[in-house]
Order: structure tokens, then C-alpha cells, then sequence
């Protein structure tokens, strides 16, 4: 079993080597007191550990194993700085079944704690079919990193309407990606894969500065100034130079800052909300506007939200979906709207693909929505047909 300590990094950097060090010694103890006298473990290196199970005879026993090791890491751990919360992600390859080679079975766990990682607080165990998986995506990788410089990277746009008057109000950036080895990627695969290698911070930056001077192209071209909205990933988020980065991006393409909308989900702003309410207190003075994505998905604190200083409230397509028929999702979303105007801050409501879910959120009256109903995302050259198209027929209306 190859062991590895979920979000280590993270608790270094914020909480400093001595807490990693204390948090390290205590993983060894509870790792020594769940186990059995017959096991033996050991640290590799940083923050993985090995634990060689002899003896086990079935799948069950060694799942049993696995599940005590993850409970091991279920209550807090006791340090200087306070208490830390973490889990861990194991990988399990069977000798002799998975291989006879002493390195083979150390590499065949890693891909397997690879694979666990992925939901973290799990373990897996090896198949083979694991080592295409990531050899797929570890060319992938490879890939992703010639992409920016190969200019593959394009943004499609997706209109956000006003759910009262139907105008057309903004828009959100969204990332695309055809590659020349690849052909297209679908963002769900890539995605992650730059979140886990850290090339999201640099296509991130790509995705920023895209956005704002196609902005500035249209209102240079005529259409009235709107918002574009573009995504910030957690590990941006958390940089301490996004505010530089975002204001360098606004005076090198000339845009005023109100018309740049940033979406940042729930998860990422609940994490050090405390450090998290200073950076968004900087943006909001920068004068961009800010929106909580994927909101009902994370774990907000009631207590938290109402000192974030936010423009809109971004409810998730996954209640959006179902509003029309499911008594629970409807319930969600009422209460999400209903909370949001006494904050006084707006909500968007994503995923609107049907005339019975707009007529709910009218009903509800959510301020504004994005879909298929309306628009599919849709390449830069064709967005001002679109919003010329809509202009005429809600004048006209």
C-alpha cells in the first residue's frame, strides 16, 4: 500500500514545516497503532508512506486494512498551530498477482494512489487498465503544456440574460482547447489535468487577458460595453498577486474594470475565508464585479457570506436541472433567491434549458440566467450577430 497525505502542500505553506513535521511524526503513530504487528510501514519521502501487508489471504481483508487506515485519519490531528483536518489517498497492488518486480509493484501502487487521488479520502486498487489511463493523460499533460504556446487555446462565449426583461446583460468565458495532436478536448478531461500539474495559474492568466481585450474589441467596434465573466481556479484564487495580475490585465488592455466580471466557486472562497474576504474586499475596490459559482455545491458559512462583498449569487445547474419537477431542487432554489434578496445580492441561475425552468426562476424572481435555452456557448465571431439579433427583437417586442 502506497499512502499519501491528502492536501500536505497546502497545510506547509499555510501552516509552516514545523506544523508539517508534528503532522508527519503523528500519520507515523496512528498509522503504527491501526495496523497489525505482522505489517510494516515506512516514509518514502515527503509525505508518503508504505505499508507492506503480509499475510492477507483475501480481498476482503486487505479492504478492511484499507478502510482502517482510512479511518486513522477521521478526527483532527493535534498540533502547535492548532488542530488540522486531512485524509489520505492509498494505492494497493497484490504481489504476485499484479507483478513479481519489487519496483513494478512500488510503481503499479503510485498509479494506483493516483487514481485514488482523484477523489481523495479513498483507496483503490491497481488494474491494469489503470496504466493506459495514465499514460493518457500524462500525454496529455505533455500536450497542455505546448498548447498555450501553439495558441490552441480559444474562448467560446455564453450570453447571461436578464430574466425580467429578457435583455441580453453580459457574457461568461468559457475555455476550449483544439489540439493539434489531440483534436478537440473536451474541458472536463483538461481541466483537472492542468489543476493537478499547475498549469491552470498560467492558462488561467491566458483565459484573463483573452477575455478582457475581446471586451475592449467590441465596445472599439460598437456594441454597447456588458460584462464578460471568466472563471478563476482555486490555485489562482489563492495567489497572493491575483489582484496584481488583475489589474495589470485592465490597464494593458485599456478595459474598465466594471465591465470584468470574476466567477470563483464556493469551495474555493470558503477555504481561509478570513484571507479570502481581504482579497475580494481588493477586488471589489478594483472595481470589477464578483460572483460565487456553483453556490449549493461547497459548504458555505451563512455567517461568512453575508460579509463577502459580492456581487451575485451563481446557482448551480445541478438544482437548476430539475426545478420544474423535483420538490427539493425547487425548494433549494427558492431559498437560495430568497436569501440572496435579502442580502441584496443578485442571482444567476445556470444550466436554463427549458421554458418551464425560466418560468419557475420569473416566478421566483431570480435576476438573470444562462443556457441552451437562449444560447449555447458560441465562438467570438458570432456573438455580435447574436446580440444585434436579440436587440431587434426585444425592441420590436
Amino acid at each position: 500500500m502506497l499512502l499519501d497525505i491528502d492536501r500536505f502542500k497546502q497545510i506547509n505553506d499555510t501552516r509552516g514545516h514545523a506544523t508539517g513535521d508534528i503532522l508527519l511524526q503523528q500519520v507515523a503513530e496512528r498509522l503504527a497503532a491501526t495496523l497489525r504487528a505482522t505489517d510494516t510501514i515506512a516514509r518514502l519521502g515527503g509525505d508518503e508512506f508504505t505499508v507492506l501487508v503480509e499475510n492477507a489471504t483475501t480481498i476482503d481483508e486487505i479492504s478492511t486494512i484499507a478502510d482502517k487506515i482510512k479511518n486513522a485519519f477521521a478526527t483532527p490531528f493535534e498540533t502547535e498551530s492548532g488542530e488540522v483536518f486531512t485524509t489520505t489517498s492509498v494505492g494497493i497492488t497484490i504481489f504476485p498477482f499484479d507483478d513479481h518486480d519489487r519496483d513494478e509493484l512500488l510503481k503499479n501502487a503510485d498509479v494506483a494512489m493516483y487514481h485514488a487521488k482523484q477523489e481523495r479520502n479513498n483507496w483503490q486498487l491497481y488494474r491494469a487498465d489503470m496504466n493506459v489511463n495514465t499514460e493518457d493523460r500524462l500525454g496529455m499533460e505533455v500536450e497542455l503544456r505546448r498548447a498555450l504556446e501553439r495558441n490552441e487555446f480559444q474562448l467560446y462565449f455564453q450570453p447571461q440574460i436578464a430574466v425580467k426583461t429578457g435583455k441580453f446583460i453580459g457574457m461568461e468565458a468559457l475555455l476550449r482547447w483544439d489540439s493539434k495532436a489531440l483534436g478537440r478536448v473536451s474541458p472536463a478531461e483538461f481541466i483537472p489535468i492542468a489543476e493537478d500539474s499547475g498549469l491552470i495559474v498560467p492558462i488561467g492568466e491566458w483565459i484573463l487577458r483573452a477575455a478582457a481585450e475581446q471586451c475592449k474589441a467590441w465596445e472599439r467596434a460598437g456594441l454597447s460595453p456588458f460584462t464578460v465573466s471568466v472563471n478563476i481556479s482555486a490555485p489562482q484564487f489563492r495567489r497572493s498577486n491575483l489582484l496584481q495580475v488583475v489589474s495589470t490585465v485592465l490597464t494593458q488592455c485599456h478595459l474598465d474594470a466594471r465591465w470584468l466580471g470574476l466567477e470563483i466557486t464556493e469551495s474555493s472562497i470558503m477555504k481561509h475565508a478570513e484571507q479570502t474576504i481581504q482579497t475580494l474586499i481588493d477586488l471589489r475596490e478594483l472595481g470589477v464585479a464578483i460572483a460565487i459559482d456553483d453556490f449549493g455545491t461547497g459548504y458555505s458559512s451563512l455567517s461568512y457570506l453575508k460579509r463577502f462583498p459580492v456581487n451575485k449569487i451563481k446557482v448551480d445547474q445541478s438544482f437548476v436541472r430539475d426545478i420544474s419537477s423535483d420538490p427539493n431542487d425547487a425548494a433549494i432554489v427558492s431559498a437560495v433567491v430568497a436569501m440572496s434578496k435579502q442580502l441584496g445580492i443578485k442571482t444567476i441561475a445556470e444550466g436554463v434549458e427549458t421554458a418551464e425552468q425560466l418560468a419557475f426562476l420569473s416566478r421566483l424572481e431570480c435576476d438573470e440566467y444562462q443556457g441552451y435555452y437562449f444560447s449555447k456557448p458560441i465562438p467570438a465571431a458570432e456573438v455580435a450577430p447574436l446580440i444585434l439579433s436579440h436587440q431587434l427583437k426585444t425592441t420590436s417586442a
